[in-house]
């Protein structure tokens, strides 16, 4: 069985997560389905577990990053805000690229085990 590298990125304040690979997933998912309760079932977590995470992003960047809104038939929707759709894309910037460059690196290091 081949060695094969393994990569997590994400940004803390205070040494807190604020951002990460799956914080942004989830904020695009509640972004793609209007709603944190199918972003959070797009994700496989529990509606409790998506909100809790959309709620520390918030404190942690000091703004809120769903616009929600409830009532109607079908009940709320929620949508990213101006402010999160930036960090989003901020994010996916940041580690555009980076997933190839560690396998490169890994290559390098351990070409003889992989």
């Amino acid at each position: 069985m081949a060695l094969e590298p393994r990569a997590n990125f994400w940004i803390e304040k205070d040494g807190e997560v604020v951002l990460s690979t799956w914080r942004v997933a989830l904020l695009e998912a509640i972004a793609e389905t209007g709603s944190i309760t199918a972003g959070a079932q797009r994700m496989n977590v529990p509606y409790r577990v998506a909100w809790q995470k959309v709620h520390e992003m918030e404190e942690r960047l000091g703004i809120p990053v769903l616009e929600t809104q409830t009532g109607g038939v079908g009940g709320g929707g929620a949508r990213l805000t101006p402010e999160a759709q930036r960090y989003v894309e901020r994010f996916r910037r940041f580690t555009a690229g980076l997933e190839e460059l560690v396998r490169q690196r890994f290559q390098e290091t351990f070409a003889d085990e992989a």
